[in-house]
């Protein structure tokens, strides 16, 4: 297999390569490229159990829609639909990478593609160009690919009426639902619903009342229980709760609310070939499934490559133990950029207890209540444009600080900045970097949590100069700077291991040490 240094990836789908990954049954290879059958019409992930086709029958794809328009059908054994997605789409901040994480988001069924291509900023024409020409698929299609993945997803966990699941899902009509169903699954949506009890039990199942259950299948290996603690660990009241290994939150959607509840099976195995978080949400409105489900695979980091990384961090030999520790460390995330970009204002130079007690009393006063609340679970992180007009006084921090909070907000309301997966992180780094009381600590910061970006690394954290300390390295930020070049493009996920280091914790250190690297903030 070819390998490129960075993710995961096949070079030009050569055929050898993506030959000898069907051959291994390698589950590493899962979503980064599909196998259509000739002989049968189907196509496959590369870790289907059936056994090996021919060298001849066999085309290879980048993405499942490109296989879907060539006229093959999901395989139903290996559930192909339901592959990890490709980790070469989270690291890329070219037109496609940007473009594909906001179509996976559900970015054209919202907006179209002319949305899509504005927010991209560029022509629609540019796009489809661009989406053609590396993954032989425009945006429509992959769009109509995601649409039934949904729609599967309801049709198997949820009883409300096939034809609701159809707008649900994106579709614009009955007709359009039922043929790309046909086309993609070879089945009725009838059919996939009474099918559910068979066969889709590995990948869906039915949770309580009013709520939607789904697996959220991950490259192993990966330590879920370090990604739910991160995220356990700065849970705010109203907002998050973790209790007993369940991680719930709060999710502010395009259509509505929801509460998303993650949690680590009670058949898990860390060395099992296909792993999976059950995921269970409670939505306002079904047609925020789409985006619900991928936000939270962006929270839990769960497309990325952990071989790759691992691999290639652990020729260092400081590194190399914290690897071996924790193989498949993840890189936690948000599922709102938003939220991230104002909890890490509020953190500076304060303890995360402390800063974890200001978010609480920010979203008790002016976070937006949820319909149906689940457990402690009562609320949503308050907006920008409410923030953009709260009242300084009712801000338990610095003047300093309340301005810089005060600034973003207005940023972010007035769309001067905006984040998003689709978000150049250049271009975000200089507007942030222009705002009162953002400095570079915190627009890294910002970038790693808030954007996915896996190459940032903060040698002013204390966190991570006590830890290159207890490694016998220089806590010099210099020096540290000048080490983790070594690291790149993983330098974020070494930030997560270093500060795991730290007393076996997966929390950041941050204290009130953290004054001394905030001196460089406005």
């Amino acid at each position: 297999m070819v390998q490129a240094a960075q993710m995961v990836t096949v070079d030009d789908l050569d055929s050898e390569a993506c030959y000898r990954a069907v051959r291994s049954k390698e589950a590493r290879f899962d979503g980064v490229f599909y196998s259509g059958v000739a002989s049968t019409g189907i196509y496959c992930r590369p870790s289907c159990p059936a056994i090996t086709p021919k060298k001849a029958n066999l085309t290879y794809y980048r993405t499942s829609a490109a296989a879907q328009e060539a006229g093959f059908r999901a395989c139903k054994r290996c559930r192909p639909d339901a592959a990890p997605g490709s980790p070469e789409w989270n690291v890329r901040r070219d037109l496609v990478g940007r473009a594909m994480r906001l179509i996976a988001d559900g970015a054209i069924d919202r907006d179209g593609v002319g949305g899509l291509a504005a927010t991209v900023g560029y022509s629609e024409r540019q796009l489809n160009r661009q989406l053609m020409s590396e993954l032989g698929v425009g945006p429509l299609a992959l769009a109509r690919a995601q649409r039934a993945r949904t729609a599967r997803i309801l049709l198997e966990t949820s009883s409300i009426a096939i034809s609701e699941v159809a707008f649900a899902a994106g579709f614009s009509s009955i007709r359009q639902f039922n043929d790309t169903i046909r086309q993609i699954f070879a089945a009725t949506p009838t059919q996939l619903r009474n099918q559910a009890s068979e066969s889709s039990r590995a990948q869906v199942s039915t949770g309580p009342a009013g709520s939607i259950t789904v697996r959220l299948a991950y490259r192993s290996p990966m330590n879920v229980r370090a990604a739910l603690d991160f995220l356990g660990n700065r849970a705010v009241v109203g907002i998050e709760e973790y209790t007993n290994g369940t991680y719930l939150r709060s999710l502010v959607l395009p259509h509505g609310a929801g509460v998303a509840a993650l949690s680590i099976p009670k058949d898990h195995s860390r060395s099992e070939k296909n792993g999976y978080v059950a995921c269970e949400l409670w939505l306002d409105d079904l047609r925020d499934l789409t985006a619900a489900v991928q936000r939270c695979r962006r929270m839990l980091d769960l497309d990325c490559d952990p071989m790759a990384i691992d691999e290639q961090l652990a020729r260092d030999e400081i590194l190399r133990p914290l690897i071996a520790a924790s193989p498949g460390h993840r890189m936690p995330g948000t599922t709102d950029p938003n939220e991230v970009s104002f909890r890490v204002v509020v953190g500076q130079q304060v303890s995360t207890a402390g800063a974890r007690t200001v978010i609480g009393r920010l979203v008790a006063r002016y976070g937006g209540e949820l319909a149906t609340p689940v457990g402690s679970v009562t609320r949503t992180f308050p907006s920008a444009a409410v923030l953009a007009e709260a009242d300084p006084a009712h801000l338990a921090m610095p003047a300093s600080r309340k301005k810089a909070i005060k600034a973003l907000a207005v940023a972010l309301a007035e769309d001067s900045v905006v984040l998003s997966p689709g978000s150049d992180w250049d271009d975000i780094e200089a507007s942030l970097l222009a705002l009162h009381g953002i400095g570079p600590w915190t627009v890294a910061a910002i970038r790693m949590r808030g954007l996915g970006d896996p190459d940032v690394f903060l040698p002013t954290d204390f966190g991570i100069q006590k830890a290159m300390g207890l490694l016998g390295e220089s806590r010099d930020p210099r020096s540290i700077e000048s080490r983790s070049q070594a690291w790149r493009p993983w330098r974020s996920y070494t930030t997560h291991h270093l500060w795991a280091a730290l007393d076996g914790s997966t929390t950041q250190t941050s204290d009130t040490d953290r004054r001394d690297h905030q001196k460089g903030e406005k």
